[in-house]
């Protein structure tokens, strides 16, 4: 029987901090840039980090860089491509142990039957079309995580290709998504919140797919703003000419039991320089949710 009172059951008490953030690879003066993602990271303390634009060499891991920094031992690194002398992906840095991990690049057209999505499909339809996501089972103190990275195609006029790669995804956790437990998506989807691709994920749309939707921590928990994540006010970003924007999000799949997933605060991150130097092109996010 319906209970109005506690409609999902009895509520859970507990909180999980994610932070998520585009660090602009080895771009400008990366080691310093990088001691200021690290301090406002740090000053946080996330249990879930999701990074976009992470690198990677033949011997150093900016994800095993950072997870040694802000003691999460558990990290991964996936869907690096080529980007001078390193690969930029996507990294997820983790509290507590990964027990199931994924991952696949999304292309920039829905693939044919039987082609996989790395198959090379919508190359025609221009560079920056492609896009990547990472999933991964997370093992934390209070039951099964499940967290998905996701960076999507980063032209403005691509919101085609961008709704193309949230339909991939959604079918992904349509057929993967455990509703005992929170499930969360975050990283760089270079949309606007009234956009197609965003709209079919916070059910303002048309959902992306079946039984798939979203809260967005900034528009339920946000303090009042735009929660821009591409800001002017940002030096590194200035110089691309594109308005202010919010493009990098926290969202979490509704509904859970217990409301686990719920979001209860959501902040920005990076917004002011560190050591005179802004840690990013991109303002990160933290968000808390229920657990």
């Amino acid at each position: 029987m319906y209970d109005i009172e506690q409609p999902y059951g009895p509520p859970v008490e507990g909180r999980l901090r994610v932070a998520t953030w585009n660090v602009w690879g080895r771009y400008g003066p990366w080691r310093e840039r990088e001691r200021g993602i690290v301090a406002a990271l740090a000053d946080c303390a996330p249990d879930l980090v999701v990074l976009v634009e992470a690198w990677q060499t033949a011997d150093d891991d900016q994800a095993r860089r950072l997870g040694d920094a802000l003691g999460l031992p558990h990290h991964l690194f996936a869907c690096g491509m080529e980007d001078g002398d390193a690969l930029s992906g996507l990294a997820i840095l983790s509290a507590w142990p990964f027990v199931r991990e994924d991952q696949r690049t999304l292309s920039a057209q829905d693939a044919p039957d039987g082609a996989g999505a790395g198959d090379g499909a919508g190359a025609g339809d221009g560079a920056g079309a492609t896009g990547a996501f990472v999933f991964a089972e997370v093992e934390g103190p209070r039951g099964l995580v499940q967290i998905g990275a996701a960076a999507l195609a980063w032209r403005r006029d691509h919101s085609g290709p961008r709704q193309r790669q949230v339909r991939e995804i959604c079918r992904f956790l349509a057929e993967n998504q455990r509703r005992r437990c929170p499930t969360i998506l975050a990283g760089d989807f270079n949309a606007d919140p009234g956009s197609d691709e965003i709209r079919s994920l916070t059910g303002y749309g048309e959902a992306a797919a079946p039984g798939v939707f979203f809260h967005d921590a900034w528009t339920m928990s946000g303090p009042p703003g735009g929660g821009h994540t591409w800001s002017n006010a940002n030096p590194w970003a200035r110089p691309v000419l594109w308005p202010d924007r919010r493009i990098d999000y926290i969202l979490s799949a509704h509904p859970r039991r217990g409301g686990a997933g719920h979001p209860l605060d959501c902040r920005l991150l990076g917004h002011e320089p560190f050591d005179g130097i802004y840690p990013s092109d991109h303002f990160g996010l933290v968000a808390d949710l229920t657990y």
